[in-house]
């Protein structure tokens, strides 16, 4: 799956994290949000108002968060890319887990959906 979003790397790291809360406790509250992202609550606010002006999540101030699934498609799309990535530069590269999760992080949002596409059918084509 490509995606093609105009969200900054931060916003995706939002959806990224909702997504991951919303898979285990089903909805995301603000607290859980800022301290999966260690970041204040007061910062929290002002980007979870931004996504649900972009309509990408569901969101009222000091209730549950939600993707909709304008944003579950987006977050979903980066979380692939994240274990893909990951799963690469731990398995086959032999870069320590905590390496390979912080370089699949800062690369699963610079890397164009042409490249990304290149790059997983050459790893699969080279049974990597």
């Amino acid at each position: 799956m490509t995606y093609k979003t105009d969200l900054s790397e931060s916003l995706e790291d939002y959806l990224e994290t909702i997504l991951e809360l919303q898979e285990k406790n089903t909805v995301a509250r603000s607290k859980d949000i800022a301290e999966k992202l260690d970041i204040k609550r007061g910062s929290v606010t002002g980007m979870l108002k931004k996504l649900a002006a972009q309509e990408f999540i569901n969101y009222e101030p000091y209730g549950f968060v939600t993707l909709t699934p304008k944003g579950q498609k987006i977050a979903k799309a980066i979380e692939k890319r994240h274990v893909f990535l990951k799963d690469f530069f731990f398995r086959i590269l032999e870069v320590d887990e905590e390496t390979a999760d912080a370089t699949a992080c800062q690369m699963e949002h610079i890397m164009d959906s042409k490249t990304y596409k290149k790059f997983t059918d050459f790893i699969k084509k080279n049974d990597c």
